[in-house]
This record gives C-alpha cells, sequence and structure tokens, in this order.
C-alpha cells in the first residue's frame, strides 16, 4: 500500500488526504470497543496501518511547504523526529499509565480490557483532533495548485514515473541503498538485543539499559547534524554516518563488557540518527514537490519490508552458532551467534555505506527535478 499512499499524496490535495485518513483511523480505533472481537481487532489494525502508509507520506512530503526558506527544512525534521521518538514516546506512556490508575484514583477496579479500550477511545478522539488541526488551521499542507494536481498522469502512471525515478536518480538511488543497509543492520540488532544482553551476563534490566543508550545516541545525532552540515554537504554527511554506523557496530560485536558495549551502543545511535535526519533533509531538501510523496513512500516501504526481512532472519542466523565461553583480559565473555551476526551487519552497513556514498556524490545535479 506504501507506494500507493505516495501516488495519492502527489496526485491529490495532501490535506484532504491526510484529513481522510485520519478520520477513518478514528472510526476504526472507535469501532475496536464496540465490536469487541478479536478478528476485528486484526483486521482493523490491518486497515489502521494501510490508513498509516498514505498519510505519513502525505506529511512528510508536505514539510517543505510550510517553511520559509529551503534552508528550514532540516531543522523541521529534527522537530517532527524529536517529537515521533521523544515527546510522543513519553507522553503516550504517561496518558496510558494515567488512564490505567484512573479508575483506581476514582474507587473504580476497571478490568484491563477496559483499560485497553478507554486507550483506544482516546487514540480515536486524537486522530479526531488531528484532523480538524489540518483541516482548519494549516491550510499550506495542501501543496501544489489544483489545476497542476489535475493536470498530472494517472495513478498508474504515476506509480511507473516514480519506480523510474527512484531507480535512474543517482543521489535517491543511494539514498535507498544506503537505507536498505542501515535498517537492515538496525533490524540484526533488534532481534538479537535481548540475546546479546544476556551473553554480557545482564537480564531484562541490561536489555532495557542498551536501548535506552541506543535512543540517547540517536538523540545526540540528530542533535549535532546541523553543525556538521555547515562543513560537509549532506549527501556525504549520509554515507559517512553509515559507514560509522556499520564500524560501531563490528565494536559492538566484540565488546566483552556491558560498560564498553554501552559507549558502542551509543556510537551506534549517534551515527544512526546522524543518518536519519540526513536522509529526510535530503528529500525535503532536494526531491522536487511532484514526485515527493512517492520517494518518501518508497523509503517507509523499503524500511518495512527490511527490518521484517532481517528480524525473521537473525534469529535462524543466531541458531546455528554454538555458544562459547572467553576469557579476554581477565573477564570471562559469552560468544554466541549474536556477536557472529551483529559482526556481519556491521560489514555489510559499512559496505553499503560506502557505496551509497559513490552513487550520492553526484555533483552535476543541484536540484532533482
Amino acid at each position: 500500500m506504501a507506494p500507493l499512499g505516495g501516488v495519492l499524496a502527489d496526485k491529490f490535495d495532501r490535506r484532504t488526504v491526510m484529513v481522510t485518513c485520519d478520520v477513518v483511523k478514528a472510526m476504526l480505533f472507535l469501532s475496536i470497543p464496540l465490536v469487541g472481537s478479536l478478528w476485528w481487532l486484526f483486521a482493523a489494525t490491518f486497515l489502521i496501518e494501510l490508513c498509516a502508509l498514505c498519510w505519513i507520506p502525505a506529511k512528510d512530503s508536505s514539510v517543505p511547504n510550510l517553511l520559509r526558506r529551503p534552508d528550514q527544512v532540516e531543522t523541521a525534521n529534527q522537530l517532527s523526529l524529536g517529537m515521533t521518538y521523544g515527546v510522543a514516546v513519553i507522553s503516550a506512556a504517561g496518558a496510558f499509565a494515567l488512564i490505567s490508575k484512573a479508575g483506581t484514583l476514582a474507587g473504580w477496579h476497571p478490568s484491563p480490557t477496559a483499560t485497553v479500550y478507554l486507550a483506544l477511545v482516546v487514540n480515536g478522539l486524537a486522530a479526531l483532533l488531528t484532523a480538524v488541526t489540518v483541516a482548519l488551521f494549516i491550510p499550506e499542507i495542501s501543496g501544489r495548485s489544483a489545476e497542476r494536481r489535475a493536470a498530472a498522469p494517472g495513478l498508474l502512471a504515476m506509480l511507473r514515473d516514480g519506480a523510474q525515478f527512484v531507480s535512474t536518480t543517482p543521489l535517491v538511488r543511494g539514498l535507498v541503498i544506503g537505507i536498505v543497509g542501515a535498517f537492515a543492520a538496525g533490524g540484526a540488532v533488534i532481534a538479537s538485543a535481548r540475546l546479546y544482553a544476556a551473553s554480557l551476563g545482564g537480564g531484562d534490566a541490561a536489555y532495557s539499559v542498551l536501548f535506552i543508550a541506543l535512543f540517547t545516541g540517536l538523540a545526540l545525532g540528530m542533535a549535532t547534524v546541523p553543525r556538521v552540515a555547515r562543513r560537509m554537504p549532506h549527501h556525504r554527511l549520509f554515507g559517512v554516518a553509515i559507514v560509522g554506523a556499520g564500524l560501531s557496530l563490528l565494536t559492538v560485536a566484540v565488546a566483552w563488557h556491558l560498560y564498553l558495549a554501552l559507549a558502542t551502543v551509543v556510537l551506534v545511535g549517534f551515527f544512526a540518527g546522524t543518518a536519519l535526519l540526513t536522509g529526510l533533509t535530503i528529500i525535503g531538501a532536494q526531491v522536487e514537490d511532484a514526485v515527493r510523496g512517492r520517494v518518501v513512500a518508497f523509503v517507509q516501504s523499503i524500511v518495512r519490508v527490511d527490518l521484517l526481512a532481517s528480524m525473521s532472519v537473525v534469529p535462524l542466523l543466531v541458531g546455528l552458532v554454538q555458544s562459547r565461553t572467553l576469557t579476554l583480559l581477565g573477564e570471562r565473555a559469552q560468544v554466541d551467534g549474536t556477536r557472529f551476526v551483529l559482526f556481519g551487519a556491521g560489514l555489510l552497513a559499512a559496505a553499503v555505506g560506502v557505496l551509497a556514498l559513490r552513487q550520492m556524490d553526484d555533483r552535476r545535479a543541484r536540484r532533482l527535478a
């Protein structure tokens, strides 16, 4: 659905697409408690994800249209990612905690199902609030004029043109290559993180601390991109960041102590955050508005498929290697399949970063049309 969502974002009024998706999502969220059936929970979740795959390209491709100057794209993406991976996560956790405790504080002891139903109602109302906000207060999201949208070719032709644009444009092709390698490595890290924490002699607490270290690195990387980008072009910074993430992952694979692992995981997150923000900035600043929605959608679909494939394959690879215990500098370390998988993922990311750097280092075109 993601490629078609990109076509809808480029063919139709993006504000209409976003409002429609939000209203449908709200209805689906609210319908889950009303129907109260497991099969409808699965069906509604599937349909909500389809709506998201149409909503995200329309939202991301409209960001440059909300800005006064092209050089503000980077700052806008910083704010967007900070809200998505920082404020939104913390707010959601706080909201669910409040919902879970609200009944108890009032002397009412709701069942777990009632608590979840209340959370779904809050989700539905939040989607409606977003729809009203976009419909009434942000007309700039619409993007191109109605005349230009009407003159655009049909949906299938736009889908074909978008695929051709991605495959034949060196900058975008390099961006996609880099993202494929980076998220394949990311999927390997996510799938093996719990076993890796166990190999360091830790349990769930070590697992949680490793993820905190990763997200801390992500935040630091996103925060420092504007300063680094003043000295290095974005397309070059993107490739260098992926290479840096790959090399850092190699160090994670051979770390024999939790503290060393935490320091190297922060580095992985730092370079990953740099690559993520830089990639979004490249799309927003250097891809023409008429095709931006399809590029965003293609990247989104590649990320999903890539993560799913790597997270499915990694457990099989980990199981092929027998666990051994070694002593390094007086410290006992468990060597299992996670080490080899992480080392291979690091090599893959570093190699893909070099390839992306070569693909994107095209000085002939200043702006894509």
